[in-house]
């Protein structure tokens, strides 16, 4: 069977000239004959064409609303299985599964159309019946069919601490938070800054090059197979603007020379993993405080994950101090609620790898080494610290300008196949039993004991 066929001739169309003369017949009531003469067609097709038209339609008053289009006449188009709407519904679930992070695979397609084909009683090769599953003619055919809604992907690993975490329920709560700083110190958007680090490596990922057609290893140089981490730190406004970062490098003691040729004004320390620290961080945090001109006249708020090394009590103390407003996300979550996560960081690693490839290719035979690193992030910092990438981060994580429901509802449905129930305190328990039972029947179980109305939609959608 071909998969992809492709029309050789116009023959079972029906041309404009067929419709003309339809309409005549019926509307004008000229003969056949002089109307499948005047404009060249057979006499027998215009006669069956019309009788199609009288028979489908001989409930309407009106003919002339539309003969061409009510009836279809030329070839048939190939066998179906499923119908219009049956195929919309296996959409649906396939993009709802998607969404909650558990999409299916091409082959767990097809196994799903074999059970859905079984369970609507639709008759289905005695191939489909052997393997448990569809053919690979009816899932590219699907897959051509519904092309604006569905393709191929592949999914980014994600680990179920942060599908579970981020839910409705901690988005608000964070939402709630910063509202209230909102509205008691009355922050603009210069005073409104994130925190957050990531990972520069010397081993880059090659950009794509000119390479033979049909060739199926190409290579690109790097420094090694496995290379070395150094942590940088950066910190944005929703104003659109960054202050100069900061530099970790895996080693014991720190030499000022390391940070030459970075980003003006950057500054450096070391750590023998080369991770942020407390100290490091205050280290940063006395930093901030410097270039954001924060004090207790004009405080400023910072943004910042919940991680061990951000929390300290000199740390705290210093921003008190300061002016300076910390607010954390909830665990798992600053990858929907991160403005550096969400618009910088992706465009920085990018810029950067193009940076290190030009940088391979202009020393050959000089493998890069950590303080390299500032020199060649230097250039891909201005890339990617743009005020149209900064601002756009703080504005689809919803909080500058403030917007809770910034984020759509269908990014919280991988949450939904974790929810539980609500705990039930001593308190409940004691008040319920102490309640007189007002039926005489079997106690049903409590309220709160039956799952949630989103749990049950994802059992359901599974099941």
């Amino acid at each position: 069977m071909v998969r992809t066929y492709k029309r050789k001739t116009d023959r079972g169309t029906t041309s404009e000239n067929m419709h003309h003369a339809t309409k005549e017949v019926l509307n004008e009531q000229k003969s056949f004959r002089t109307v499948a003469v005047a404009y060249g067609i057979d006499k027998m097709t215009l006669y069956r064409r019309c009788r199609k038209i009288k028979a489908s339609q001989s409930h309407e008053c009106n003919i002339s609303s539309g003969p061409s289009t009510a009836v279809h006449s030329g070839y048939a188009k190939p066998r179906q299985l499923f119908s219009d709407a049956e195929e919309a519904e296996l959409v649906k679930y396939l993009l709802d599964a998607s969404k909650m992070f558990f999409g299916l695979s091409p082959k767990e397609t097809r196994k799903l159309a074999f059970q859905f084909a079984t369970d609507l009683g639709k008759p289905v090769p005695e191939k489909w019946k052997i393997t448990l599953s569809a053919g690979e003619d009816w899932f590219s055919g699907f897959m051509r069919r519904h092309c604006r809604l569905v393709s191929l992907r592949t999914p980014e690993a994600t680990s179920l601490s942060r599908i579970s975490s981020f839910n409705q329920t901690n988005a608000n709560l964070f939402y709630d938070n910063l509202e209230s700083l909102y509205s008691r110190f009355h922050f603009e958007p210069q005073s409104i800054w994130n925190v957050d680090e990531t990972g520069l490596t010397t081993v880059q990922n090659p950009g794509k090059v000119i390479a033979p057609k049909g060739m199926k290893q190409v290579g690109a140089v790097t420094s090694a197979e496995r290379g070395v981490l150094v942590t940088l730190c950066c910190a944005v406004n929703a104003l659109g603007h960054a202050i100069p970062p900061m530099f970790i490098f895996p080693m014991v003691r720190y030499h000022e020379r390391l940070v030459d040729g970075g980003p003006p004004g950057c500054v450096g320390a070391s750590h023998k993993s080369g991770w942020m620290t407390k100290e490091n961080f205050f280290i940063f945090l006395q930093h901030f405080g410097k270039h954001s001109n924060s004090s207790i006249e004009h405080p400023v708020l910072l943004l910042l994950d919940n991680h061990e090394s951000d929390i300290s009590v000199e740390c705290i103390q210093f921003a008190k101090d300061n002016g300076i407003h910390l607010l954390s996300f909830p665990p798992h979550c600053s990858h929907k609620l991160q403005p550096l996560d969400r618009t910088v960081y992706y465009p920085l690693k990018r810029f950067y790898n193009s940076e290190c490839d030009a940088w391979c290719n202009s020393h050959p035979g000089r493998p890069m080494q950590a303080l390299d690193i500032p020199g060649v992030c230097s250039r891909a910092f201005k890339l990617a610290m743009t005020p149209a990438n900064i601002q756009s981060g703080f504005e689809v994580s919803g909080i500058y300008p403030f917007n809770r429901n910034r984020i759509a509802g269908d990014e919280f449905l991988p949450s939904v196949v974790t929810d539980r129930p609500e705990p039930v305190s001593s308190s409940d328990v004691t008040e319920v039993a102490a309640e007189p039972s007002t039926s005489t029947s079997t106690s049903e179980p409590s309220e709160v004991s039956q799952p949630s109305a989103d749990m049950q939609a994802a059992c359901k959608s599974f099941s």
